[in-house]
């Protein structure tokens, strides 16, 4: 018989501020030093990375990170050219003695972007594919239940071209799922919905991914899916893992340029250690609303302002900070572009109702309500 596919998540302990790059709770799997090369190019670098029982770890980077050939790796779809994967404390892979269980037996689902259903079987039949070891009654069972999760329980008899995109992509899930996997991966599932479809889909997946209580890593190069689905958030470059942590500490604590300059908008603000504070062409600010500052007096940093951290005021040109240099319309906002009088460009996000002219000149205060991360000037 089937667990009950309505079960409790296993209880995460809430972290703290400093706390947050340990997986969420106990490990499950592991990746040690893994390297994975095509001729002379490597796509997967010296991977290491620990994904906790019941946690939802998303993969983000720009094309050719890495990120899809690691969740290959891990389903058994590519060999590591070194390091080890171990699932349950139990080697699914490695290189150094030869270990490589294959991808039926590694009790790992995959849920492709391309949802990879069998048009000439009904959704029940594709979710039932995986499950020929089971008996009729307990497969049935298992399909009814799948099915009732995935809000599908009217539609076991339809073949997936009478399906929608969104009901395409809930069957290929309730399949995975199935024959109970100890880790789900999911391949840009929501990349061939509807921009429309795509919101509603990926809180529905987390719904269906809580309720059955399953590890899972989720691939995207949707910057807002990946922090919005996630329990943690790891951005890769180059084939290597550049940061893991809460999705809110690798945005507002970005451990790199790349990561910082990677999500969301970004600007750099050239600031001078002065006392204990920094001089800017935004006026001073203070040491504690920079994180951890150590530089030494008059070196030169930049400071990270992200649109929100940011408000401008329209003035004067003797008063100004900056001039307006382009606007973004995005409904409920503006967000305007500020070139300052020392060369920096930052973005201000300013009500809808706060119109801005180009070349207006304008004051910008630094309104951000956590600590400003900082870099070393390049």
């Amino acid at each position: 018989m089937s667990r009950d596919i309505h079960q409790e998540r296993s209880a995460a302990p809430a972290a703290s501020t400093d706390a947050v790059d340990g997986p969420v709770g106990e490990p499950v799997l592991e990746l040690d030093g893994v390297v994975r090369s095509y001729a002379t190019e490597t796509a997967v670098e010296d991977l290491s990375l620990t994904v906790g029982d019941g946690e939802v770890l998303t993969l983000l980077g720009p094309s050719g990170c890495g990120k899809t050939t690691t969740l290959r790796l891990v389903g058994g779809l590519e060999h590591p050219d070194a390091g080890s994967i171990e699932l349950r404390d139990a080697a699914i892979a490695d290189a150094d003695d030869g270990t490589f269980v294959p991808p039926e037996r590694r009790g790992i689902g995959l849920v492709f972007q391309d949802f990879a259903l069998f048009p000439h079987m009904t959704a029940a039949e594709n979710v039932a594919f995986g499950l020929d070891d089971w008996d009729e009654a307990d497969r049935r069972e298992r399909v009814a239940e799948l099915l009732s999760l995935v809000d599908l329980a009217e539609h076991g008899d339809d073949y997936p071209g009478e399906l929608s995109g969104g009901q395409k992509q809930r069957v290929a899930l309730a399949r995975s799922l199935a024959p109970e996997p100890d880790v789900l991966l999911l391949d840009e599932p929501l990349s061939n919905l509807d921009v429309s479809l795509r919101v509603s889909m990926r809180e529905e997946i987390r719904r269906i991914i809580d309720e059955t209580g399953v590890t899972a890593i989720w691939v995207t190069h949707d910057q807002e899916e990946a922090l919005s689905v996630a329990d943690r958030v790891g951005i890769m470059n180059d084939g290597r893992l550049q940061q893991v942590g809460r999705p809110e500490r690798i945005f507002e604590r970005p451990a790199s340029r790349f990561v910082a300059s990677f999500l969301g908008r970004t600007g750099f603000l050239a600031a001078e250690r002065q006392g204990d504070g920094l001089a800017t062409d935004l006026g001073r600010i203070d040491a504690d609303r920079v994180a951890d500052l150590d530089a030494t007096h008059g070196q030169v940093v930049d400071v990270l302002v992200r649109p929100d951290d940011l408000r401008a005021t329209p003035t004067n040109e003797a008063d100004a900070h900056g001039t307006i240099t382009s606007r973004q319309y995005q409904g409920p906002s503006f967000v305007y572009r500020v070139e300052t009088a020392g060369g920096d460009t930052v973005h201000c996000l300013q009500n809808h109702t706060e119109v801005f002219e180009i070349g207006q000149p304008v004051r910008v205060d630094v309104v951000a309500d956590h600590p400003l991360q900082w870099f070393p000037r390049e």
